[in-house]
């Protein structure tokens, strides 16, 4: 099943919308290839992280914080 910007995983709600967009991009990509639901969203979630670190992107909604986790 594809996501979109308003249908997407549960386990991505707590992202932030470029990151959680960016791995509902990386997530179709990878069904598309045929990877099942799971795996997608697993290895979609961990490149969307490392994706918004690499481009300075806060990763969870919430206040700022540091990579080390702290304020």
């Amino acid at each position: 099943m594809p996501w979109n910007k308003e249908n997407y995983p549960d386990s991505l709600k707590n992202f932030t919308a470029p990151v959680r967009n960016k791995a509902v991009e990386i997530a179709n990509a990878l069904l598309e290839d045929g990877y099942d639901e799971g795996r997608a969203i697993a290895i979609a979630t961990a490149q969307a992280k490392e994706w918004g670190e690499n481009h300075d992107k806060q990763i969870r909604k919430g206040p700022l914080t540091t990579q080390s986790g702290r304020r």
